[in-house]
């Protein structure tokens, strides 16, 4: 039994983040390594472990979710943790690639509290990094010598395609003036749901589990990170800065179509018209507008029922999860992991 497989019981969700962190890290270090030296030095700024002239710094790295869900994946199925390593460090990897290309699309200057990569190296270097990752995650995964590498590389590349394609619905929504709430929540099963569950899907496959273990986990993945999902787009409204790493109303001001405010744009309430006149106004919010914006978003009832469908998606998470037939203390760890990822505080 190796260090990643023994641990204390009754752990908290974020002792399970912690022991997440603690056993990715030296691997997903090793992988960064072997990329060019230019990729390196972008990936190793935007994973927080050093600045921009490549000095060591202690800058946040993330919560390291899925990773901790393809571990906990394994053990759930009565494999180990430290088997799984590969598969956590692949789906870190196609994490953060989404995450560079993300803030380039988004036009995002901050993230996790500190300047984003594009805004430091350019917006060609970044998206070379991020594609780098991608190319490495596949690598990592291809490497790893387990039976189920092909398998696990074909999850993964589902998974990417579906992020993608919820990525590009994304971007087409900015260009439209109406977007129907259905579409709002397929674009949001693609771009953040799909990673999530290939995260638990991996995580059983290199734990060794039945074909129908590994539905059961990627379907408690999926709603998992489609609640996920809701509540962050919550937080691109509503979030604290010093929890988000973004302004206030980061959403509003970039006019993102989010879930909540497609919600709103389409409660056939008054507050839907007034949104409906600020969103497509040409100059720019003001913070009189995004605030009024916000209010509007609250009082058409869409914040609350975007927290509703939320709630509704973690419990039937907890059904797929059940009918995995875990272990009991995976079983624990995972249903606490999910309920931090959904219950942020915004």
């Amino acid at each position: 039994m190796t260090d990643l497989d023994v641990s204390l019981d009754h752990r908290s969700a974020r002792e399970v983040l912690d022991w997440s962190r603690a056993g990715l890290d030296p691997a997903l270090r090793s992988a960064v390594d072997r990329l060019p030296d230019s990729m390196r030095a972008i990936a190793g700024y935007h994973f927080g472990w050093w600045d921009e002239d490549g000095r060591p710094t202690g800058a946040d790295a993330g919560k390291a979710i899925r990773p901790a869900l393809v571990l906990l994946g394994a053990q759930a199925v009565g494999g180990s943790a430290d088997a799984a390593l590969p598969a956590a460090v692949a789906v870190e990897l196609v994490h953060n690639f989404s995450l560079l290309h993300d803030d380039v699309m988004d036009g995002d200057t901050t993230r996790r509290h500190r300047p984003t990569a594009w805004h430091v190296f350019g917006v060609n270097p970044a998206i070379l990094a991020g594609d780098a990752l991608l190319t490495m995650a596949l690598d990592v995964l291809a490497g790893s010598g387990h039976p189920k590498a092909q398998q696990a590389i074909r999850v993964l590349s589902e998974a990417v395609q579906r992020l993608l394609d919820g990525q590009s619905a994304d971007l087409a929504f900015e260009e439209r003036a109406e977007v129907r709430l259905a579409e709002c929540v397929r674009m949001a099963e693609g771009k953040t749901a799909a990673l999530l569950g290939a995260a638990c899907a991996l995580g059983a496959l290199f734990g060794g589990g039945r074909a129908e273990q590994v539905e059961h986990l990627q379907s408690f993945g999926e709603r998992v990170g489609l609640a996920f999902q809701f509540v962050d787009d919550l937080l691109g409204i509503w979030g604290d800065p010093e929890v988000t790493g973004k302004p206030v109303y980061s959403d509003l001001q970039n006019r993102k179509k989010s879930l909540p405010v497609v919600a709103a744009l389409t409660s056939s309430t008054p507050e839907a018209l007034e949104l409906h006149t600020l969103y497509h106004r040409e100059q720019p919010l003001s913070p009189t507008d995004l605030a009024r914006a916000a209010k509007l978003i609250e009082t058409s009832g869409a914040r609350a029922w975007s927290q509703g469908r939320a709630d509704d998606l973690l419990a039937r998470a907890r059904e797929h999860l059940h009918a995995a037939a875990p272990s009991a203390r995976a079983a624990r760890e995972l249903d606490a992991v999910a309920r931090l990822a959904t219950r942020r505080d915004y």
